[in-house]
Formats: structure tokens, sequence, C-alpha cells
């Protein structure tokens, strides 16, 4: 079983409306900066624009994009098909394409108030 964790002190110290969230069309694309191979799978915050992202597997056969995916999906609520990375599938640094949500509903998704 998969297991999310967001730790919310600080995504709580940081505003993030300063979240870069790009819109497309239907699809939101945000900027991610991705840290394999960590102890547990976690949405750390985010710097300058950036959200930060752990994530556990290892960055081998695409098991860490998977997992980002499964954790992303998860932390968002929404099926991981709505979830593709447009940019970055062998670089730490990625876009990743979120579809049917807007700026609002990703920030007020990822902030610790939102449940």
């Amino acid at each position: 079983m998969f297991a999310c964790r967001i730790r919310s002190f600080i995504v709580a110290e940081l505003p993030l409306l300063f979240l870069k969230v790009i819109m497309s069309g239907s699809e939101a694309r945000i900027s991610l900066r991705v840290y394999p191979s960590a102890a547990r799978s976690e949405v750390v915050g985010f710097t300058e624009g950036v959200l930060q992202v752990k994530v556990a597997a290892p960055p081998v056969k695409g098991k860490a994009n998977r997992e980002l995916i499964a954790l992303l999906s998860q932390a968002l609520g929404v099926a991981k098909g709505t979830l593709t990375i447009i940019k970055g599938h062998t670089s730490r640094s990625k876009v990743i394409a979120i579809d049917g949500l807007s700026r609002e509903d990703i920030i007020e998704r990822l902030s610790p108030m939102a449940t």
C-alpha cells in the first residue's frame, strides 16, 4: 500500500500563492524538483515557485516517476491518468500536467487547510 505524507508545517510557512502554476487550456502545469531514494515519499514544500517532492523509489526504470505520479494523485485527490510528465522523464526537474484542475484547486488541495 502506498502512503502519502504532506509536511504541513513547511507548506504552512510558505504561502502557496507563489507556487508557479501555468494554465494551458483545461490543464495546469507545475514545476517540480524530485528527490528519489528518500526515506519516505512526501511533498516537502516549494522554493521559488517549484514544488519540492521526495519519493522513496530509486530512479531506476521509471520507478521514481511512477511513485511520483501516485503520490501527487493521492495528494491532489485525482486519478493517476489525469497526471502526465511533460518534461524531465530522466531528470530531477520535471514539469507535470494536471488535467481538470484549476490553479486555485491545486493550491487548495496542497494547502494544509484542505481536507
